[in-house]
């Protein structure tokens, strides 16, 4: 491989093998695999979630050219531009975490706090709390910077009426937003909310129990695209966080129609069920297995950081269970698609960004935690990294669901 510095300050990609010649926007590097396929003693990761910084990089050299391409699609992606702001930082309290849900009509972001973390302090006693920001505050001066100026991007608290108790995940439906609740001790169950996304956010509740028994901890929610139907992920993250009783249920996949009120199983089998998404055509289903997080009991890795693909059938069940992909560092937290069928997934350092064949492309390296994002229509991106909220632009365009039924 060979790089050439051009006049614009961007590099230029020669001569590597079964490569065209690409220029290398300024805030990308090439990362080339082979340079840590032999590592010796030097491989010393032993809990799954720690960085990797391979020979020859920097923390800092990885994060000073965000846009990691590991493969020649990934330029299409990032556009020959591509950039990476800071908006807000907390220090210690993980308040952009899950549930991150753009609404068009008014071009804003809705996202939750983490629930059940120490630094928080919510959970049991006190629920994870909603906010938004405004992307219309997000201007070319404001993306042209590495780091905003704080207060330039406002976030603001939502207050939903009645409140969505240790809000997780959520997405856009019927021009509403639904939320999911992972619950708070025994007398608040896990739930699904339908939130109006105007003041005062009136909601409602969807589901609450299966046939008469309590969720664990739903985690994530999805809208199959050719049936209108919801389908959700229920785990035990509530448990081992210390703010939901022991499971009494099954960790599972379930669908729901909400004209008929019909609930049922669809995949069991998992560890830690999470992450959720459609392919854009509707046509697979791909969930993720955060099994090597346990929450309170630590890392186990020995367990999934997986990502499953299962084909939808027409009548909307799951076949074929498939390994689509093993991430690392991390998990593969929320998931989500652009309009060509890559799929990008929150992992222990960033966006990692997959084909359609499962291939690893390309990354968006914030250099800790990414648990979810957003794509809010056509090249940009809000990344929710626990105590850091980015701001993207690229190329790529995200799959939008909420006008499909």
């Amino acid at each position: 491989m060979r790089l050439v510095t051009c006049m614009s300050g961007a590099l230029l990609l020669t001569g590597v093998a079964g490569q065209s010649s690409r220029t290398v926007p300024p805030l990308a590097q090439v990362i080339d695999q082979k340079r840590f396929n032999t590592l010796g003693n030097r491989s010393a990761i032993t809990d799954g979630n720690s960085q990797f910084i391979p020979p020859g990089y920097t923390a800092e050299s990885l994060f000073a050219k965000p846009f990691h391409i590991y493969d020649d699609e990934f330029y299409d992606i990032i556009g020959s531009n591509p950039t990476l702001t800071l908006l807000n930082s907390t220090g210690t309290n993980p308040r952009f975490h899950e549930a991150p849900v753009w609404y068009p009509a008014t071009d804003e972001v809705f996202f939750s706090q983490n629930a059940g973390a120490k630094a928080a302090g919510t959970g049991l006693t006190r629920s994870a709390v909603l906010q938004k920001i405004s992307l219309a505050e997000v201007t070319p001066n404001i993306t042209a910077q590495r780091t905003a100026t704080p207060g330039q991007v406002r976030v603001e608290y939502v207050l939903p009426n009645p409140n969505i108790i240790n809000p997780n995940g959520g997405t856009n439906y019927r021009n509403r937003i639904l939320f999911v609740g992972e619950g708070q001790g025994p007398n608040t169950p896990p739930a699904i909310y339908l939130m109006h996304p105007y003041s005062p956010y009136n909601s409602s509740i969807l589901l609450d129990n299966f046939f008469g028994r309590q969720f664990n901890s739903i985690n994530d929610i999805t809208i199959n695209p050719r049936s209108g139907e919801i389908y959700f992920t229920d785990t035990t993250y509530g448990y081992v966080q210390d703010f939901r009783p022991p499971p009494g249920l099954p960790k599972q996949v379930y669908r729901f129609n909400e004209s008929t009120g019909a609930v049922a199983v669809v995949a069991d089998g998992f560890n830690m069920p999470n992450g959720i998404a459609f392919s854009p055509n509707g046509q697979h289903l791909y969930v993720t297995d955060t099994g090597l997080i346990q929450g309170y009991f630590g890392f186990n890795t020995s367990f999934p950081s997986t990502i499953y693909r299962y084909d939808v059938q027409a009548d909307g069940t799951l076949e074929n269970r498939k390994t689509f992909a093993f991430v690392s560092p991390g998990v593969p937290d929320g998931i989500h698609f652009d309009t060509r069928g890559n799929l990008y997934a929150g992992c222990g350092d960033g966006v990692q960004v997959y084909n359609p064949s499962g291939k690893l492309i390309g990354k968006i390296h914030v250099g800790g935690t990414a648990a979810n994002f957003q794509f809010a229509g056509k090249g940009r991106m809000v990344i929710l990294a626990e105590t850091e909220l980015y701001y993207a632009t690229l190329a790529a365009e995200g799959a939008f669901p909420g006008t499909l039924y």
